[in-house]
Formats: C-alpha cells, sequence, structure tokens
C-alpha cells in the first residue's frame, strides 16, 4: 500500500512540475505572431537610458568608424511633423455648444540633406500626417515645404530656405555586401546625432510594410540598432556615404531587436530625382502580375524550363493594354534577365524596373515552354502612355485651398482663410465624396462650392488614411 501511495504522489508532484514549466514558459515566451513592423516614430515621452557594461569584441579592435561618423553626422537633421489629433470638447463646451478644441501633436524623426540649396529627404510615413513641418539643423529652426512623396517606395523631399548646407555623398547600394559593415545615423528616442554600426544582414528584402497600389519593396537589411525617431535618417557605408535612409524595424516590443530596413539608395536617387524635378514621380508600369519562381509555382503550373536552378521570376498575369502585352509576353513566361542584370526575386524585379521612366525601352530575356527569348519592352505610365505626367493645381476660389487630382480623389493643401479653414479640414485631406458621389475631379469640387446650396456631407481622408468626414450646411 505504501509502494502505490509513492508511485501515486510522485506522478502527481511530476504532472504538477511539468504544468509550472509550461505556464512559465507560456508566460515568459513570445509568439512569432507578436513581431510586428514599426514605422511609427513618435516620441517616446519618459523614456530612461539604460546603462550597459561594454563587452570587448576582438574583431573589432582595428576598426575605426569615427571618419565615416563625422562625415555624415552634418548632414543628418532632427524633424517634427505637427497636426491636429482631433477635437476635444470639456463640459462647458457639451453644456452650452462651444466648439471644443484641437489637440496639437508632435511627432519626430530624422531626415538627410540632399543638396546643398536645401532638399531633404525623409520617409512619407514620417511625414504624410503633418500639417506643419519643423526642420532642426545647426542649433537652428526652418518651417520647411512638403515638396513631394511617393508612398510606393515611403520617401518624401522638403526644402528649407538655407545654401551651402552640407549635402551628404552617395554611394552605390548595388555595390554592397552582405556582411559589409554599415553605420544608421540619425534622432532615436529624441537623441540627436545618434550613431550605431552593424553589418548588411541582407539585400532585396521584402517585407509587406508599403501600403500602395504600385509598392516597390527592395530593402536593405542591417543589424545596427535602429529605434523609433530613426526613420528619414541615414544609412551609410565605412568611407560615409550614403547606401540607404532607414525605413523600418521588426520588432515585438516597438524597438530594435535587431531586424531593420533601409530603402536602398540607387531606388532613393530616381525617386528624389523626380520629385524634386515634377513634384511627382514618374512611375513605369510593366503591367502585369509578378511572383517568385520557386518550386511551388513551377510545380503548381507545370513549368518546364531549360535548368533545374529556380532563376527568375514568374509572370501570373499579363494585363490586356499593357507594356507587358505589347511586348508579347504571356502568363507563365519566366523572366530571367531585364537588360544585362539577372533577376532572381520579386523585390530585384521591382527594383529594376523602378530606375525606368515612362518610355525607357528595356530587353526582357525570358523562357517559355524552355525555350529562352529576349524582347524590347516599351514602358507606360499609370495612364497607359509613355508621357511624362506633370502636375495640375487647381484654385479652389471661396474653398480656400490649392486642389489636386490623386489616385483616390482630390486633394487639398495650402489651407488659407476660407470655407475648409472655418470648417477644421486638415492639410492634405483628399476629398473621396461629396454627397455620396465619388469626387475625382478638382473642378467638379470648384464648381459645386460655387453653387450649391444645402446639407453636405464630405467623405475623405487625411494625409495619415485616417477616414475623416464632414457634415455641414451651405446657405
Amino acid at each position: 500500500m505504501k509502494t502505490l501511495q509513492t508511485i501515486v504522489i510522485g506522478f502527481l508532484a511530476g504532472v504538477a512540475g511539468a504544468y509550472s514549466f509550461f505556464s512559465y514558459q507560456t508566460r515568459h515566451s513570445a509568439s512569432p505572431e507578436e513581431n510586428k513592423f514599426v514605422t511609427d516614430y513618435q516620441s517616446p515621452g519618459d523614456y530612461k537610458p539604460t546603462y550597459v557594461a561594454p563587452v570587448a569584441n576582438p574583431s573589432l579592435e582595428n576598426v575605426d568608424f569615427s571618419t565615416a561618423a563625422s562625415k555624415t553626422t552634418p548632414s543628418v537633421v532632427y524633424i517634427n511633423s505637427i497636426s491636429q489629433s482631433g477635437t476635444s470638447y470639456s463640459y462647458w463646451d457639451m453644456l452650452f455648444g462651444g466648439s471644443g478644441s484641437q489637440q496639437t501633436q508632435v511627432s519626430s524623426g530624422s531626415g538627410v540633406i540632399f543638396t546643398k540649396d536645401g532638399y531633404i529627404v525623409t520617409n512619407n510615413h514620417v511625414v504624410e500626417s503633418a500639417e506643419k513641418i519643423q526642420v532642426l539643423f545647426n542649433k537652428r529652426s526652418y518651417e520647411a515645404e512638403l515638396v513631394g512623396t511617393d508612398p510606393s517606395t515611403d520617401l518624401a523631399v522638403l526644402k528649407i530656405k538655407e545654401t551651402d548646407l552640407p549635402a551628404i555623398a552617395l554611394g552605390s547600394s548595388k555595390n554592397l555586401s552582405v556582411g559589409e559593415w554599415v553605420l544608421a545615423v540619425g534622432n532615436p528616442f529624441s537623441l540627436s546625432s545618434t550613431v550605431t554600426v552593424g553589418i548588411v544582414s541582407a539585400k532585396g528584402r521584402r517585407i509587406n510594410i508599403v501600403e500602395d497600389k504600385f509598392p516597390i519593396e527592395s530593402f536593405i537589411q542591417t543589424d545596427a540598432a535602429i529605434n523609433p525617431g530613426n526613420s528619414g535618417g541615414a544609412l551609410v557605408n565605412k568611407n560615409g556615404e550614403l547606401v540607404g535612409i532607414n525605413t523600418a524595424i521588426l520588432s515585438r516590443t516597438g524597438s530594435y531587436t535587431g531586424y531593420a530596413f533601409a530603402v536602398p539608395i540607387d531606388i532613393a536617387k530616381k525617386i528624389v530625382g523626380d520629385l524634386i524635378k515634377y513634384g511627382i514621380v514618374q512611375k513605369s508600369i510593366f503591367g502585369g502580375e509578378i511572383s517568385e519562381y520557386d518550386y511551388q509555382n513551377a510545380s503548381k503550373y507545370n513549368i518546364t524550363m531549360p535548368s533545374k536552378d529556380f532563376k527568375g521570376v514568374l509572370v501570373e498575369a499579363v494585363d490586356k493594354t499593357s507594356a507587358a502585352k505589347n511586348a508579347g509576353l504571356k502568363s507563365l513566361d519566366v523572366i530571367i534577365k531585364i537588360d544585362n542584370e539577372e533577376i532572381n526575386s520579386k523585390s530585384a524585379f521591382e527594383e529594376e524596373i523602378s530606375y525606368h521612366s515612362p518610355g525607357d525601352v528595356v530587353n526582357i530575356t525570358y523562357v517559355r515552354d524552355g525555350k529562352t527569348y529576349t524582347t524590347a519592352l516599351t514602358l507606360l505610365n499609370k495612364n497607359g502612355e509613355t508621357k511624362l505626367i506633370k502636375r495640375k493645381f487647381y484654385d479652389g476660389g471661396i474653398i480656400g485651398a490649392t486642389l489636386e487630382e490623386v489616385d483616390y480623389g482630390v486633394k487639398a493643401f495650402k489651407i488659407r482663410d476660407g470655407l475648409f479653414k472655418q470648417l477644421g479640414i486638415p492639410e492634405n485631406y483628399t476629398i473621396v465624396y461629396i454627397n455620396r458621389q465619388r469626387v475625382k475631379n478638382p473642378q467638379d469640387v470648384i464648381e459645386f462650392f460655387n453653387g450649391y446650396k444645402g446639407n453636405v456631407f464630405i467623405q475623405g481622408i487625411n494625409g495619415a488614411r485616417q477616414e475623416i468626414p464632414f457634415s455641414f450646411y451651405l446657405k
């Protein structure tokens, strides 16, 4: 009987111990699903630095990054993005019908001086919801003009009125190697001119964070410490040359955990040049759906290739009227080269196309039914044409704003004294519907407000893509 009691007690103790260990592991280990990409660069509030004792690393003893840091830090600026976060109402407002008060919200990020005459590059998400942008440089504050944005690469260009600025030296992301040393320069946690170091962990990363109809993702991955506030800052090589614009981190906590991503400078050069020259990116459209060519897709579509290596990208579909269709490409073709560049991933394909403008001709090498062909493809713009796209601005008259046609509706900006200011419509507000009718043409908006009387219901989105409706009565 004592033996049976001993066995039972031992069994129950083992079960209790196993359950305790399982509970501890569950509480102290995070699920992989908790990983999140962070591009929200708000001030961290009462962040307190923690001192960590230095650890000797023999492999770094002969490496000196001081020259690269001294060349780079003067070219990285601090950016304040100022916006109105909404209207709050006090007890007296509700009791006596007051209009309430708007809360001013300030978030911060970094920027890189691109030219001596005041053009600065940052991330689109740093300034997309801003109604006012401040650039802090050399102990001075400048009011910045938003020259243009490109959501497809998460880049934006600002302009300040200053000359003889220390423009950063440009390098090449194409020549950057995995394992090469890089420095990240920015303003994490509102700590200005912070330099961290790491290596290039990978190139051509696609992480699906860009929310755009035609996203371009071919990020440089690095383990240099990048935190909230670094966004829009510089990623430079050991010579102090710009190789990328820091954009996002992969983190469970919202802070650095070893995975950071930057837009390659070779992509940024084309984007920034277009924004400065035209105010809009001259984006080239291929006109087909591209996916990875791998074992799964090869088996799924029973694709025959001359080699067993899974090189190239798969054309899954071709638009009826498109550059790809005009060049004779078909679904299930496997593209292996653009001009002389080998293409082995969707991100590499997007990057190579991003270097070009509408009207450019590229040679596409592809495989169909086991045979290799080459065709000349003339790239088109989003309207299916080869000509450059020009921005058209409209004076809103009594609206008191400048209007512009955009992909989703009509954007209102440079808001001054007038109807929109009275209504509290924010800067860079895009009107999508007026009285439940879809809006596409700025002229239609102007004519509506010049001639309509009665109830008005506007649906639209602000710069941060938040839906904000407005309802009022026009006399």
